[in-house]
């Protein structure tokens, strides 16, 4: 099943509350696991992942280059 823009955008907010609430000193739940500040990298993959995946499906992940013609 395709990931739609939506619930990429979804997953990514999620990530972001969870990486500011372990910086405020919080723990927080989140796919059935408790994280805490030892997590911190692992939110920050997650949202990585998931701020690409909404930049792809928003038509924002073009290939990097462009092509010029000269005629």
């Amino acid at each position: 099943m395709a990931v739609t823009l939506t619930q990429a955008q979804n997953m990514l907010q999620r990530y972001l509350t969870a990486e500011q609430e372990v910086l405020e000193g919080r723990t927080v739940s989140f796919g059935g696991r408790t994280l805490g500040m030892a997590d911190l990298d692992e939110i920050r993959v997650g949202r990585q992942e998931w701020e690409r995946k909404v930049n792809r499906l928003s038509g924002g992940g073009s290939a990097g280059y462009k092509l010029a013609t000269f005629e």
